[in-house]
């Protein structure tokens, strides 16, 4: 097994932690936010933009439900099917970039699995297909932010 651990969430990500053992079971997913317009499948980091971009689109009057895949071989292919079918919409939201990452796979299943339930086109918001900039400037440009999930989100409900 691999367990990557974010350092950008160190010191960020001010939760309870409890007191007892806890397991987080691989292979099954949290939804962290319920809504109706549109999916947002995210992991990692950038959960939390999936999470603010779902704060600043209240106020515009849409909903996004976002899904915490929380592992991602396996993943909770249940939850983001059962998501995609209430809302219709789907945002594949992750740090790595659009060609190779995980985003490609799960919109396959998606398409093949819940086709008819799309009200809109699948969309990635992802890290470009270039490699990864050292320079803190340049890695900020190069990670998707919530202006670019609110752009998407804005996009597939024009359908």
């Amino acid at each position: 097994m691999l367990y990557l651990e974010p350092k950008y969430l160190y010191r960020r990500i001010k939760d309870e932690i409890p007191a007892d053992d806890y397991v987080v079971p691989i292979g099954k997913g949290v939804v962290r936010k319920q809504g109706k317009d549109v999916t947002v499948a995210t992991y990692g980091n950038m959960l939390y933009v999936a999470l603010e971009s779902a704060q600043q689109l209240e106020r515009d009057g849409i909903s996004l439900e976002v899904i915490d895949l929380r592992s991602l071989l396996p993943f909770d292919e249940d939850m983001v099917m059962t998501s995609v079918k209430k809302t219709g919409r789907l945002i594949l939201l992750h740090e790595d970039t659009l060609t190779g990452g995980l985003g490609g796979e799960i919109a396959a299943r998606v398409a093949d699995q819940a086709f008819l339930y799309l009200e809109a086109p699948i969309k990635r918001v992802t890290a470009p297909d270039t490699p990864v900039p050292f320079a803190p400037p340049l890695e900020e440009f190069f990670l998707p932010k919530s202006s670019d999930v609110n752009r998407v989100a804005r996009e597939l409900m024009a359908f």
